[in-house]
């Protein structure tokens, strides 16, 4: 029963990759990179020592890490903010709007379920 479904399933929705595995990072840069380094060797310091001093450096560090990503992913968020505010970027406004409202919605589902059905009846 199990693989009829899945060969079914299969059949009318088609196999893919799977999502992008590389995503774009807002606001990644040198600082970020550095904060993030320095947390990954303090992680490794306190999994090698495996004593509380340790453990209480990498605690601080992952707190900085999350403290200079989030700052720079505002400034990025602002820098592209300011450049959307111009009269020539409304088309861009509505276009990002638009893929937001496909993305939260299952659109896509609704598509393969719709498909499906008229699979169905026809057969």
């Amino acid at each position: 029963m199990k693989g009829i479904m899945i060969e079914t399933a299969q059949d009318i929705c088609r196999m893919t990759k799977g999502p992008h595995r590389h995503k774009a990072t807002w606001g990644w840069n040198e600082e970020v990179a550095e904060a993030v380094r320095n947390k990954k060797i303090k992680y490794g310091k306190w999994k090698k020592e495996n004593s509380e001093e340790a453990r209480m450096e990498y605690k601080k560090s992952r707190q900085n890490a999350k403290r200079v990503l989030s700052s720079a992913k505002e400034k990025k968020l602002k820098e592209w903010a300011n450049d959307l505010n111009g009269s020539e970027c409304q088309n861009e406004i509505f276009r990002i709007a638009k893929q937001m409202v496909k993305e939260r919605t299952g659109y896509n589902w609704v598509k393969l379920y719709k498909r499906s059905i008229r699979e169905s009846d026809c057969r």
